[in-house]
């Protein structure tokens, strides 16, 4: 489905436009199926004022995998709704991850500024010594006996 030939103007995929018959009609399926999957959950749409219900672009993408979950790969819908479950839980975690590596990138980027303050701050006559060729004298203790 082109969501560009579907969508009225400034609707976004999420945007809850299609009465029950054409988002029946959309996903192949029909609208009794649709309101069982409401009522077991698979599939949640959203509500117009007077209480109807309206589908998503998002929605009719999610019942025709509910439909091929079902027939092409033999799902329980128990199993189905577990699997949308989980898929959901994958994308909030994924949108976590994202969120933690822009606030690690920060603060990495936060702790290289701070160590070039350190570095700025050094006194110029100061000169780095190389460890590997210093030299060490050891000079043991007298024995006390």
């Amino acid at each position: 489905m082109d969501e560009s030939t579907v969508l009225p103007p400034g609707a976004n995929p999420d945007s809850p436009v299609f009465v029950i018959s054409v988002a029946a009609e959309l996903a192949g399926l029909h609208a009794q199926t649709l309101r069982s999957y409401d009522r077991l959950g698979l599939v949640s749409p959203g509500r117009s004022p007077g209480g109807g219900r309206r589908y998503s672009v998002r929605d009719i993408a999610l019942l025709r995998e509910v439909q091929r979950l079902s027939q092409v790969d033999g799902v329980n819908l128990a199993g189905i709704k577990r699997i949308i479950e989980l898929e959901q839980m994958v994308d909030e975690l994924r949108g976590r991850i994202e969120e933690l590596a822009e606030e690690l990138a920060a603060a990495q980027a936060a702790a290289e500024q701070a160590a070039a303050m350190v570095h700025q701050s050094y006194r110029r006559d100061l000169v780095p010594v190389d460890r590997r060729s210093a030299l060490v004298v050891w000079r043991p203790k007298p024995r006390r006996d």
